[in-house]
């Protein structure tokens, strides 16, 4: 914000109207209209017509659009523009659209109408151990809705974790797989990869959808059940723990990381791909705002640091802990090895 005419409260106008534009972008999925702009430039009752929707909110709705910098207008008539075309036009392969079900579910949302009382608190309003409570249905649709944001991620963390064996067999243990696409990309990368996906049996039925899309059925195995009381099976040589460790405490943290260490084979790594913010927890941004999203909705999560996971792998008696900044993303793989 430019402070150079002094103060303006008109940062806090915009950050008080920030609902109206999460509930347009929402709105705008779910009406179709960035996959009907894709049909071509048009009008307002164009756009009507073809979202079957008024013309009078399809006009405030679309110009609303164009004022956030999701369409463009000239003339009256309403085009893509290079961001809308590339993220939320189904047509792209980038798109991710379907991430509005998720962050702007009811149970995504809901503990923000308590969040003073949850500062007060130091835990989510959502009742046991929030998000986290066994089979919340929440996971369900984050396996089916927030895979295309991660599907950038899984390409990178794959060749990290492989560390240069693209042909070697290996035994991988894809925890809290979600839609499996990480485990998914490290078996796509290596042909004699095979995963061992472990999550609550009704998400395991997205990732199996997922690795059979991806050709890699015969080379995927499912594991139902609790991270923290599953029997584990292995020793493995690759264990993944994708966006899982902020969920809970440090002490808990070490605990899960003692488990895995015991599963993998001396040599082995194990990698957590995290919101890692700098030091200061202000910076960059994204990683380090992702600690309010913990707040409101676990007892105990948090976003940590680079030196506070490097601390629970050493807790937990692994060495060589390395970190490995995703480009283009808010996402760090934070990688241990087991001791020889």
């Amino acid at each position: 914000m430019d402070h150079s005419h002094g103060p303006s409260p008109a940062i806090i106008f915009d950050i008080m109207f920030g609902h109206q534009r999460t509930a347009a972008l929402r709105a705008a999925v779910e009406l179709g209209v960035f996959d009907k702009v894709g049909e071509g430039p048009a009008d307002a009752q164009t756009m009507a017509t073809r979202c079957s929707a008024s013309l009078r909110g399809m006009r405030i709705l679309c110009d609303y659009l164009v004022i956030m910098g999701l369409l463009e207008k000239s003339d009256g008539i309403y085009r893509h523009t290079s961001t809308s075309a590339a993220f939320l036009d189904s047509r792209s392969p980038m798109c991710v659209a379907s991430i509005t079900r998720f962050l702007s579910a009811p149970e995504s949302t809901e503990p923000y109408n308590h969040l003073s009382s949850i500062v007060r608190n130091g835990r989510t309003s959502l009742p046991g151990q929030g998000s986290v409570e066994p089979d919340h249905p929440i996971w369900v649709e984050f396996a089916h809705s927030m895979a295309p944001m991660m599907a950038p991620m899984a390409g990178p963390l794959g060749a990290i974790v492989l560390d240069g064996q693209a042909d070697a067999n290996l035994s991988v243990l894809d925890i809290a797989a979600g839609h499996g696409l990480f485990g998914i990309a490290v078996a796509k990368q290596n042909p004699n990869a095979h995963i061992t996906a472990l999550d609550w049996a009704a998400v395991l039925e997205v990732a199996a959808s997922n690795a059979y899309k991806a050709g890699i059925s015969d080379r995927f195995t499912r594991l139902a059940g609790n991270a923290f009381d599953a029997d584990y099976g292995g020793p493995y040589d690759i264990v993944l723990l994708t966006n899982f460790l902020h969920h809970f405490d440090t002490e808990t943290c070490v605990g899960l990381l003692k488990k895995v260490l015991a599963a993998t084979r001396p040599g082995g790594r194990v990698a957590t791909l995290e919101f890692v913010p700098n030091d200061d927890r202000v910076t960059p941004p994204t990683p380090a705002a992702f600690a309010l999203t913990m707040l409101a909705s676990t007892a105990s999560g948090d976003a940590y640091t680079f030196k506070e996971l490097a601390a629970m792998y050493e807790h937990a008696g692994y060495t060589s802990i390395t970190e490995h900044p995703i480009p283009m993303s808010p996402h760090t793989v934070v990688m241990g090895v087991v001791p020889a």
